[in-house]
Parts: structure tokens; sequence; C-alpha cells
């Protein structure tokens, strides 16, 4: 048994080959007779396309295909089919695909692209979530009673511009405010933002002329991007093929189907030549997705004591111009809603609503890091109101064993231990020790403190699977089609093969690129699910291929196979290693010494499918929406600069209830990574538009990311191991919720210092510097 594997810090397989540039993206590829694509891009934010004139664009030499709307009869979606491939009839967002070309060159299809005329009439945008929920609202989606959905789990609201409408509801919250001591209300607001991943989306895509298809794409699922296409354009799965090579980041934006169709469609009206289109940063931020904004208004009903006792909260989610994962987001963000707390009586409405800016989708922590900004900024103020202690004041109320869940689930040990990740925060960032800044008066220190859970969200029949191959020198090939598009799952996933096979590390060969003709299946590598859901199909197909090897061994060595120990490559008879086979013996099926041969290529199947998870009650939000929950808390001590609001982290202390370390390096360089992102959510990014909805900082330039300079002074993880029942060695999945409560606990730390809740993000130093000055004139 390879014991040492399992929590090491082994270092990444695909290290070597991304530092020296070696490793092979989408946009790297070239194919023979390949062509390249650039995209129209509408000017207005929400307009009727009245006339596209291409005669000039396809005089332009080198120009092969130029398609419109109209052109394209599909839509596309993954819980709702509302998204045209190109604008038809009218464009919802600025930044909308009108049109597109493919060339001999880019810089052909650019020149065509511009001259293509398109005559539009403006209509009024509706940029506002929550004015788009009133009743006298221009539609986005006027024919949103005519789409397909997902039935029974997202409910859309006709002849509105509300794509979906969870609800939760549990116990009596009416009567729980009655019994309140004390009521606190408040809002908060979170703006879009971008994922900003190193690599731009990137597809080529090869409509052969017998009509298959073939396409390489910079995306989190190829199975997902299969899938969609095929629904979409009514092809059978069997006849697309899709390949994703290295990917170069992605926190969600490339999850689902983006460019794939469209470059598709070029192909096959280029005369069936490959097209490439590669996402220029401007579009990767105008044209592409982008993270929810959210609107959250939260009212909490206390007891004298302190316990929470009713909770109302409404959400309303700013989808942009379509759904795509937003009406998820919604539904997750729903039945996670009011944290890891006990409370009696709740009532949840969640509401995606569409308007006419940038479509959202998956952002990493997928809506909780913006649900949690509110949540766990309201806990803060509610434990102000009462005079209490916010740690004490939170354990009063953390979920525990005998516990009962908003939907109805019952806490166990093995769910996890989110007051232990609360404690030890606590007990590391020195909470109660006041500390003085450095500069005098001109600085201010504070200290704050949130909570966080997550679950994948996930359908209840999500599924995945593995393969492994035996090699002709018993090297194993361990095939799966998750994808690591940098979050470190390929070396987690290793270790736990190679343990599992009883082999060294350097005998496992993980194979990178995912291709669905070639690849087992797997639902989506999304969610935190992968390391989870991925290791339990590996353990399986690992005891798969250990059952063939000890069955021929045991013919070999004339014992019964539960005489057979394995170690290290070799199967050895319990009692009597000299009685011993290498696995380079059997692996190919074993010969005898007179020639007769027995078995044959050993080859493990591994299957999973997420077990106990039901659909949720339309109407109460009751169910099991959980395959499993992640804990965490964040600790952080600030410094706040009183003359110019400027906020530097001093210390941030994070720690997650992980279940079981599989890799304690890529675990800590997760919540390292997503503490930092999670600290340009909190004070800097957002997207800022005109009130004609033109987007105003869609560069690097403009809209600003966390560098090198930001990183905290100092950077604490605490790893907490409560094995989970279901999980490898009782492993949870971790990659999403460090950037989950950063807002949050920075926000409480500002009023720890200052005595000024801000309820708005980014907290910048404009939007700080205005608030201390509010507070200091009364």
């Amino acid at each position: 048994m390879k014991d040492d594997l399992i929590g090491a810090s082994v270092a990444r397989i695909d290290g070597i080959e991304k530092v020296t540039g070696s490793a092979t993206y989408t946009a790297d590829m070239k194919l023979p007779g390949m062509l390249y694509a650039r995209m129209l891009l509408s000017p207005h934010a929400h307009a009727r396309i009245l006339r596209i004139d291409i005669e000039k664009a396809k005089q332009v030499p080198g120009v092969k295909a130029i398609l419109v709307g109209a052109d394209l009869p599909y839509r596309i979606g993954l819980y709702m089919v509302d998204k045209p491939i190109l604008a038809q009839g009218k464009v919802r967002y600025e930044g909308e695909p009108v049109a597109a070309v493919a060339a001999l060159s880019g810089e052909a299809a650019a020149e065509a692209v511009n001259l293509i005329e398109v005559d539009y009439e403006p209509l009024g945008p509706v940029m506002d979530a929550r004015e788009a929920l009133k009743a006298d609202s221009p539609l986005v989606h006027e024919d949103l009673h005519t789409y397909k959905y997902v039935e029974g789990v997202f409910f859309p609201v006709p002849h509105t511009n509300i794509a979906n409408h969870f609800r939760l509801r549990k116990g009596d919250v009416a009567k729980g405010f009655e019994e309140s001591y004390k009521i606190v209300e408040n809002e908060f607001y979170a703006p879009q933002v971008q994922h900003v991943p190193l690599e731009t989306h990137a597809t080529i895509a090869h409509w052969k002329p017998n009509g298959r298809i073939e396409i390489w794409t910079s995306a989190q699922s190829p199975f997902a991007v299969r899938n969609l296409l095929s629904v979409a354009l009514g092809i059978s799965h069997s006849r697309i093929r899709v390949v994703v090579p290295y990917v170069g980041g992605a926190f969600g934006g490339k999850a689902g189907i983006h460019l794939e169709p469209l470059v598709s469609l070029l192909s096959k009206h280029a005369g069936f030549r490959p097209v490439k289109l590669v996402a220029t940063r401007t579009e990767e931020f105008k044209t592409l997705p982008c993270r929810q904004g959210l609107d959250a208004r939260v009212k909490t009903g206390v007891t004298r004591s302190g316990r929470i006792i009713a909770e109302e909260i409404e959400f309303v989610w700013d989808a942009g111009a379509y759904a795509d994962y937003g009406v998820n987001i919604g539904r997750a963000s729903g039945y996670s809603g009011a944290g890891p707390y006990e409370i009696e009586n709740v009532k949840i409405d969640s509401y995606t609503v569409y308007t006419n800016k940038p479509f959202g989708t998956a952002y990493r922590g997928f809506g909780h890091v913006e649900l949690f900004w509110a949540i766990e900024s309201q806990m803060d103020a509610v434990a102000a109101s009462l005079g209490m202690d916010p740690v004490e004041f939170r354990k009063k109320n953390l979920l525990r064993p005998g516990s009962i869940t908003i939907t109805g689930e019952k806490i166990v040990e093995h769910t996890g231990n989110v007051r232990k990740c609360l404690e030890q925060v606590a007990q590391e960032i020195g909470w109660g020790k006041e500390e003085e800044a450095k500069s005098g008066k001109k600085k201010l220190r504070g200290k704050g403190i949130a909570v966080l859970h997550k679950a994948p969200a996930m359908p209840p029949n999500t599924a995945s699977s593995a393969i492994i191959k035996f090699n002709e020198d018993a090297t194993a090939d361990v095939i799966v089609s998750g994808v690591d598009y940098g979050q470190g799952t390929a070396t987690s996933l290793s270790q736990i093969a190679a343990h599992a096979l009883r082999l060294p590390l350097e005998k496992i060969h993980f194979v990178w690129g995912k291709d669905t003709e070639q690849c087992p299946y797997d639902w989506q590598t999304v969610a935190s699910r992968l390391t989870v859901m991925a290791g339990i199909c590996i353990l399986r197909a690992a005891e798969d291929a250990l059952n063939q090897i000890r069955s021929i061994a045991a013919q070999a060595l004339g014992v019964s196979k539960d005489d057979l120990d394995l170690d290290d490559g070799k199967i050895f008879v319990r009692g009597d290693r000299s009685r011993m086979l290498e696995y380079k013996q059997v692996v190919m099926g074993y010969m005898f010494p007179n020639g007769n041969s027995i078995g044959g290529p050993v080859i493990g199947r591994g299957s999973y499918v997420a077990e106990g998870l039901t659909n949720l009650d339309p109407e109460t939000g009751q169910g099991l929406p959980a395959l499993n929950w992640t804990y965490g808390a964040h600790g952080v001590e600030i410094e706040v600069d009183v003359e110019t609001g400027d906020i530097e982290i001093v210390k941030i202390v994070s720690a997650f209830d992980v279940g079981k370390v599989i890799n304690e390096d890529l675990c800590r360089g997760q919540v390292r990574g997503g503490v930092v992102q999670g600290l340009g959510t909190t004070l800097i990014e957002q997207y800022i538009y005109d009130c004609k909805g033109h987007l105003l900082n869609a560069s690097l330039t403009d809209y600003k990311i966390p560098t090198a300079k930001d990183i905290p002074r100092q950077m604490v993880q605490i790893l907490i191991e409560t094995p989970h029942d279901k999980g490898p060695f009782g492993a949870r999945g971790i990659a999403e919720h460090p950037m989950i409560s950063v807002p949050s606990a920075v926000a409480n730390a500002l009023f720890n210092a200052t005595c000024v809740r801000i309820k708005q993000l980014p907290l910048s130093p404009e939007r700080v510097c205005l608030a201390l000055k509010q507070q200091s004139q009364g």
C-alpha cells in the first residue's frame, strides 16, 4: 500500500509542460486548410435589428463564409434554451454577436466584419434587476413563455423578466418574527465581475463532408459541449467529437457551451474547412459570460439570548441577457441561502432576472461569494444590534450533529465541523485582542470573521466514470474526462490511483487531453466535485483492475485469490513472499512455461452516480440537494487609511474542513489563490456601465485584478479533517470555497475598525473614504 501518497505534497504532474511552454492549448493549434473567424458585435445594449447588409464584406479577398442570425435557426441553453447563436431580430446586450466571418486570415476576417452594415432601432435597456422585476418593465425576452427548459427544477414566469423563481419555506416565518426580541433588516449589493482567465476562449471546429463534427476547445466539460451541441443542432452525439487540450484557467467561465456552435457552423458554410476563433480580451469582457450581480435583502429575527428564530431572504440575481448557468445559481443560492446555521423558520425567494447586460454564468463559488457577502455581513450586524460578540453569536447558531438544515437534511458527524473551523480561525487571528496600527491615527486596525458552506450544485443523476488501462511494462494509464484547467486535480487523482493500485507514482500516466471519442463520460468539471466523484471512480476502476490481476496471478501461482497480497507492483502469496509475480508478468495475460496463456490485457472500469440526492419540492424547497458540504471560515485583520479609504490586509486566516487532505500543497495553494481572488471581488473588481448599457471598463487597463503587490502580508491555512462517508478516503472538494466569505470578513473587519457598515461591493478606497466622511459629518 502506498500510504505515504495520500496527504503528501506531490509536485504537480503538469508543471514541467506548463513552465517550459510545451503544453499545447487550443490557440496553439493549426490544422491544414484552417480558416480564421471574427465576430461583429452589437454596439447597443438593447435594439431591434432592422437590416444587415453583407455585400461589401463578401468582396474582401479570402472571405469564405459570412453568417448572420437569420442563417442559424437554432437556440442553445443548458437549463433554459433561450440563446441564439447569433442575434435574431434584436440584440440583448452590448457585445452580442450579430454576424461572423471566416476567412483565410484573421486580418481578412476583421476587414470583412468592419464592412458589414447593420441598421438598428435602439430600445430602452433594462439595466437594474430590481427594475426588471416590475410589471411595466420592458421585456428582455418577449418569447420566454415559448422556451424549452428543465421542468420541475426551474420555474420561469411567462411574460416577465423572471427566468427562474426558487422558493424555500421552512417553519412559520411570520410567527418567528412575532416572537423575536429584535429584528434586523439590511440590503446588500454585489456587482458583475469578470473571470479573467489567462487564456481567453478559443475553439477550432471542423464540420466534415460526411456530417461529422470535430471540435478542439478551451472548455471545462467536453461532454457538456457535445450534448448541448447535439441537442441544439439535432445531430447524434456519436457524430460529434469534442477534444479539450490544456486549458489556461476557467473559474467557471468555460463551463457549458460558448463559441463552439458558431465556429462549427462557420466550418460547414465555409466548404467544410476547419475554422478557428480565439476571443480577444475585449470580447472576453463584452461578449462572453461574467459573474452575475446580486441584490439581497435579509431580515433576521432573534431572541434576547441571540438565537436566530426567523429569517426572510430575497435574492435578486442579475442574469444579464441569457439564463445560462444563472438559473441554477439562483437555485443553489436558495437552498444554501441561510448559511451554516440552524434556523427554525426560514423563507427564501431567489429570483434570476433578465437584464440587458452580458450574461452571467458559473463563477468560482457558484453564487456563494455573493450570497455570503450578504449573510455574513448580516450576522455581524445582528450581533452588533444585540451587543454580542460576533464569534459567540455565530457559535450559538451554527449547525451541529442533529441539526436540521433549511431543506430538511439532518446533520451528522461526517457532514463536517464548521464550529471547529470558526474556533481555530478565531484563535489564530487573535480574536478579542486589540491591535493598533503602527502608523498612528491615520490608520485604524480591525478584525473580522465570517463562516461559509457550499455543496456541489448538480442534478441528482450526476455521473462520472474512469478507466485504468495497463501497459506492457505495468505502467497504468488513468483516463477520466474531468478537466484540470489549473486546479491541480490531475495530480490528486494520480495520487489516488497510485495508492489504490499499489504502485509508485511514477508508474501512473494521467492521460491529459480529453476526447469524447476515447475517454469515459463525465458530467461536467464544475462544483468542486471532481476529486470526490472521479476519485471514487478511480478507486472502483483500480479495484476492478486488481481483481483481474489477482485472478490471473492466483491461477498462475496455484492459490486462491484471497491468499494474495499486492504491493509495489508485485503479487505475493501471503506467508511466502518468495512466491511472487510482478504486475508486468500478468497485466497483458500470463503465459505458462509450456506456452499456455490465461487472462488478457487488464483494463479496470469504475463509475459513480451521486447518491442520496433528490429533487427539491417546488413550493417549499425541501429535499436533499447535497452530495456533501464543505465548511469553512475566514478571519482577517486589516489596516484602513482613514484619509484615503485604502484597505490593506495585514493577515488572513482560512480554515476548511476538507474531510481528508489528498495533496497538502495543492490544498494550501487553492486556499491562497482563492483568497486573493476573493480579495479582488472585495476591493476592486466590478463591471461599470453608462446609462445606455455600455460597458466602460472592458479591458485590463480599466478593470483591475489583484497582483502580487496585493497579496496579504500574512496568509495562514488551517486544514481540518472530518472524513466524509462518501468521499475517497473521506475527502471533500475545496476548489471554490476559499473565495467565499472573504468580502464579508473584510467588511466586518472594516466595521470593527471604524463602526462603518458598507453594504455594496467593492470596498474601494473611494467608497470607504466617502462612507467615513459621511460618518464624520453625522
